[in-house]
């Protein structure tokens, strides 16, 4: 039996989102307790970013045709999110916190209100791609909302930082992308479902344009999490 297909801005799609978020306001008001709540949660989101990859290739199996490469190798820019998220969670460590605030909210969201997929839920493929979106998502917010997290001074350096990093990434996908014939972070062409990329004009300008747009929105992005000065 031929699966449903996913229909962006659909009722469907907007009611995966409320649900979505409204998931994410739950835990961060569970984090904000502190205490073993806190622990319970961070927990919880660490299970499911670290996971996420597990429960995305076993939904991959049932899949007629099978998987591209793309779908195996966890090199997409949110498969490399939320193995950051995970272990952001676990150890602390500020670099992987600031990775997972700043490509979470400036590029996994995208990921939500465009979603480049094909099945419709409750097909696993679907459940699995928006648990990893989700997933990403909430550790990002987790961090400031109920950890109090905050930019370390002078703030600017943050955003810079997690651009820098962000290079890295286009640098090593375009590499791979050339080398295999995939086209992960779509940086070899565009996904075939609707997207911003639609917007930025043919490839390679709209990687441009995606640079430019991203430094925006890390500058953005830095202004609620700036720390108070003293």
């Amino acid at each position: 039996m031929t699966a449903a297909r996913f229909v962006p801005f659909s009722a469907q799609h907007g009611l995966t989102a409320l649900t979505g978020f409204a998931i994410i306001a739950a835990l961060v008001a569970i984090g904000r307790r502190g205490g073993s709540a806190a622990r319970s949660a961070r927990a919880l989101l660490a299970f499911a970013n670290l996971g996420s990859y597990a429960v995305s290739q076993w939904a991959w199996t049932g899949a007629n045709p099978p998987p591209a490469l793309d779908n195996i190798v966890p090199l997409h820019l949110c498969d490399l999110a939320s193995f950051i998220a995970g272990f952001a969670l676990i150890t602390r460590r500020p670099t992987l916190i600031l990775l997972t605030y700043f490509w979470g909210l400036a590029g996994t969201l995208q990921g939500i209100a465009t979603p480049a997929l094909d099945y419709a839920l409750p097909h696993p493929i679907a459940f699995a791609f928006f648990l990893q979106h989700f997933a990403i998502i909430a550790a990002a917010i987790y961090f400031p909302a109920a950890d109090g997290w905050r930019l370390e001074a002078p703030w600017w350096r943050g955003p810079l930082k997690a651009f820098a990093w962000l290079n890295a990434y286009v640098a090593m996908a375009i590499t791979a992308n050339s080398l295999l014939g995939t086209n992960f972070g779509f940086l070899a062409a565009k996904p075939t479902t609707p997207s911003l990329l639609d917007r930025l004009g043919p490839h390679p300008v709209y990687i441009v344009w995606l640079e430019m747009i991203a430094l925006v929105l890390f500058a953005l992005l830095s202004l609620p999490v700036r720390a108070a000065r003293s």
